[in-house]
C-alpha cells in the first residue's frame, strides 16, 4: 500500500466511525515488531451473523466530500478537515488485498456525496460489481445506498451486496428541515421503499425459480441519531416500530450523538448519550423478540426510557399486577416478560416443566437470572421473597445488589424513614 493510498484510508476510515450500522470492535491495539493483526479502533469493525458468528469488515467512506452541510455530521460541507476520496479501484485492491492477509471477511461501505445521488451511488455498485464479477470476491458487503438514487440503481446494488441500508438520521421531518434543509423524508423513504419491494418480488421469484438471482440476501437497515434533536423516546421507537412494519428492516441501529461542530441548531452535550443509546437498544429487542407493543415501554405519561434500569425491568415494576408469575403453570409469553429471563430460558423452561415441576434450583441451571426474577416468579406456589416490597424497595434491591455496601446503605435509610414515617 503506498503513502497517498495509506493516508486516504486513514482519513476514511476515521469518518466512517460516525456512521453505527455494523459493530464496531473499539480496539486500539496497534501492530508493532511485526506480530500479527491491527486493531487500530478505526478501518476494520465487528459485524453478527444471524447464526451468531462475528465477521470483521473493513469500514470506510467513498469519500468525506460531500455537497450537504447537514449540522449532525462530520464531513458537513461548512467543516473544516481534511477531505480525501478513494477511486473505484482503490476501494477494490483494499479489499481483495485486506481479505488475502486474513484481517477482513467483507466490505462496509459507505460515502459522502461527490456531485449529486446518482453519480456517487454509481460509483458504490461499480466497487461492488468489480468485486464479484472480476475478483469473484465472496464475502460479505454491506452498501449505504444515497438517498435520492435513481431506483435502477437501488436494484443493481441489490444483485451484489448482502446487504442495503438508508440512513433516516433524524427521528422526525421537522427535524431533519432544522438541521439539514437540503434534505427531506421522501428522499429517503423513497429508495426504502425500492428496496423493500424488492426483496418481496425476489422472495416470490425464488419460489419460481431456483436460480434466481439473490437481491440483498441479508436484507436492508437504517441509522436513527440519538440526542442531536428533541425527540423524546417514544418518538423513536413508533418511528423504529413503524419502520419495522411498513419496510420489514432487518435492524435499527441507533447511534447516541456526538458532537462534531458548534453549530448553534445542536444541542450542548458534556457527553453522548450512552446509557440512553443503550435504553433505547434494549427497548428495542423487546419490540422485536419478546412480544411487547411500544405503548407498553413508552406513552404519554412515561415518554423517556428510564436511565437507571432496562426497560423491561421498567414494565415490570410499573405492572406489578401480573406478577408473581407460576413457572410451572405460566403461558410462554408471559414468562418471556420477567425480567431476569430471556427467550432462550423462556423455551427451555416450557420444555422442561413437561417433564416435572421445575424448583428455583433447575430455573438457575436453566440461565434464568433469580437475582432479578425471584421477585417476580413463584415455583410451586413457592417463592424466594416473602416480603411484599414496594416498586421502590424491588428497584433499589436490584440496582444495588443484595449484599453489597450501597445497599446496605439504602436498607439504612429506608429503615430509617420507616422509623421517621
Amino acid at each position: 500500500m503506498n503513502d497517498k493510498v495509506q493516508e486516504k484510508l486513514s482519513i476514511l476510515a476515521d469518518a466512517a466511525k460516525y456512521d453505527v450500522s455494523c459493530s464496531s470492535s473499539g480496539g486500539k491495539r496497534k501492530n508493532e515488531n511485526k506480530g500479527l493483526g491491527n486493531a487500530e479502533g478505526m478501518g476494520i469493525c465487528h459485524s453478527y451473523t444471524e447464526d451468531g458468528r462475528c465477521v470483521s469488515l473493513l469500514k470506510i467512506l467513498l469519500t468525506n466530500y460531500c455537497i450537504f452541510d447537514c449540522a449532525y455530521c462530520v464531513t458537513r460541507r461548512s467543516n473544516d478537515i481534511k477531505r480525501a476520496a478513494f477511486t473505484v479501484d482503490e476501494v477494490v485492491n483494499l479489499t481483495i488485498n485486506f481479505y488475502r492477509r486474513n484481517y477482513i471477511e467483507g466490505l462496509f461501505l459507505s460515502s459522502g456525496i461527490f456531485k449529486d445521488s446518482d453519480y456517487t451511488m454509481e460509483r458504490l455498485v461499480r466497487i461492488a460489481k468489480k468485486l464479484r464479477q472480476e475478483h469473484k470476491f465472496n464475502g460479505y458487503i454491506h452498501l449505504k445506498t444515497i438517498p435520492g438514487a435513481s431506483e435502477d440503481l437501488i436494484k443493481e446494488a441489490g444483485l451484489y451486496a448482502d446487504r442495503l441500508s438508508v440512513n433516516i438520521e433524524l427521528p422526525s421531518e421537522l427535524s431533519l428541515q432544522a438541521l439539514a434543509p437540503e434534505k427531506n423524508y421522501g428522499q429517503i423513504l423513497k429508495p426504502m421503499g425500492a428496496i423493500s419491494r424488492e426483496l418481496v418480488h425476489n422472495k416470490e421469484e425464488k419460489k419460481l425459480f431456483k436460480l434466481a438471482p439473490n437481491f440483498a440476501p441479508a436484507g436492508q437497515s437504517t441509522q436513527l441519531i440519538v440526542g442531536a434533536s428533541a425527540e423524546n423516546d417514544k418518538q423513536i421507537l413508533h418511528l423504529s416500530n413503524q419502520l419495522y412494519q411498513d419496510y420489514k428492516l432487518k435492524r435499527v441501529y441507533y447511534s447516541g450523538y456526538i458532537p462534531v461542530s458548534n453549530d448553534n441548531r445542536l444541542p450542548v452535550l458534556a457527553t453522548p448519550p450512552i446509557i440512553r443509546e443503550n435504553r433505547i437498544y434494549q427497548a428495542d429487542w423487546l419490540l422485536r423478540f419478546y412480544g411487547f407493543g411500544v405503548n407498553e415501554l413508552v406513552n404519554d405519561f412515561f415518554p423517556n426510557l428510564d436511565l437507571e434500569i432496562d426497560p423491561k425491568l421498567a414494565w415490570a415494576l410499573r405492572n406489578r399486577h401480573f406478577f408473581p408469575v407460576e413457572i410451572n403453570a405460566a403461558d410462554y409469553e408471559l414468562i418471556l416478560r420477567v425480567p431476569g429471563i430471556g427467550v432462550k430460558s423462556a423455551k427451555k423452561i416450557v420444555s422442561a416443566r413437561r417433564f416435572t415441576p421445575l424448583t428455583f434450583e433447575h430455573l438457575q441451571k436453566i440461565g434464568v437470572v433469580l437475582k432479578r426474577a425471584k421477585y417476580f416468579i413463584t415455583c410451586s406456589g413457592r417463592s424466594l421473597e416473602q416480603k411484599d416490597y414496594t416498586e421502590e424497595v424491588i428497584r433499589r434491591k436490584i440496582i444495588f445488589g443484595e449484599n453489597s455496601y450501597r445497599s446496605a446503605l439504602v436498607k439504612q435509610q429506608l429503615d430509617l424513614f420507616q422509623q421517621v414515617g
